[in-house]
């Protein structure tokens, strides 16, 4: 049962979504199947590139983003889906042994025109490296359904 209804998402609040420390065995088993770019998987090659050592697929960056958000919020909301992302930035690179902070601003609300069981949350998320660098942004939409529609 969910615990967060759209009347109970209010525009401006921001929340921690939590930590993580990325380890290079991870990154570099992600990318080997789903990102098998030589910046990501080849430590000689990624050592004479710009970044000097091997930098986490921004996908797998994306996902462990995701895997915190639903963890701490979006899995306590009513959530029934997103139409998807309206922007997507990976500012500085991941690199092995950075740990990500994550948090969640919630930007607008607006109940849905068509459908009165349910509203649409702009919000955006931000990760943080240990220096206090952002390394991912994206901006989306969730929709939720509303406390009086179940």
């Amino acid at each position: 049962m969910s615990d967060i209804y759209f009347e109970d998402i209010a525009e401006g609040t921001t929340r921690d979504v939590g930590s993580y420390t990325v380890s290079k065995e991870e990154m570099i088993a992600f990318s080997e199947r789903y990102d098998p770019q030589p910046i990501h998987v080849d430590e000689e090659m990624a050592s004479e590139s710009t970044f000097g050592d091997i930098i986490a697929s921004g996908w797998h960056t994306a996902c462990l983003c995701m895997r915190l958000l639903v963890d701490e919020f979006l899995g306590e909301m009513a959530s029934i889906g997103s139409p998807g992302l309206d922007e997507l930035s990976w500012s500085t690179p991941v690199y092995a042994g950075d740990t990500l902070t994550v948090e969640n601003e919630i930007l607008d609300t607006r109940l849905s025109e068509s459908r009165d069981d349910r509203g649409y949350v702009r919000n955006q998320t931000r990760a943080y490296n240990q220096d206090g660098d952002t390394v991912l942004s994206w901006i989306a939409t969730t929709i939720v359904l509303r406390r009086d529609s179940n």
